[in-house]
């Protein structure tokens, strides 16, 4: 399967913007996914204040994909908060409870949870 390196946009308002992520996130891809994702936000710093990353149609995702939200958060401007999408028994959700990225990053059930809130 291959792997496309680049999130597809479904909303972006003035301040905020979803982000769906692609089906399978792992060592391939996440390096230039995190590189969109920051582009994405770069471009849009002074009127964004969320960013939202869907994980909910992310079948597959391994440590990468945590580091991914991790690096995302730690090189966002600091008035942007990140949020993530992720569903409740699936597997992104699983890796950002084992690797602690649930600590430090708001994960919600489904993309309009996340951009309500």
């Amino acid at each position: 399967m291959t792997h496309f390196p680049s999130p597809c946009r479904v909303r972006d308002t003035p301040a905020r913007a979803l982000l769906v992520l692609p089906p399978e996130i792992d060592l391939s891809n996440a390096p230039a996914l995190c590189s969109r994702v920051l582009s994405f936000a770069t471009a849009r710093a002074e009127r964004l204040r969320l960013l939202v990353l869907d994980l909910t149609h992310t079948d597959f995702m391994d440590s990468q994909g945590a580091r991914l939200v991790i690096d995302v958060r730690d090189r966002l401007p600091p008035h942007v908060r990140l949020r993530v999408a992720a569903v409740p028994y699936g597997i992104p959700r699983r890796v950002l409870e084992v690797t602690g990225v649930r600590r430090d990053v708001p994960v919600y059930d489904d993309a309009e949870q996340a951009l309500r809130r």
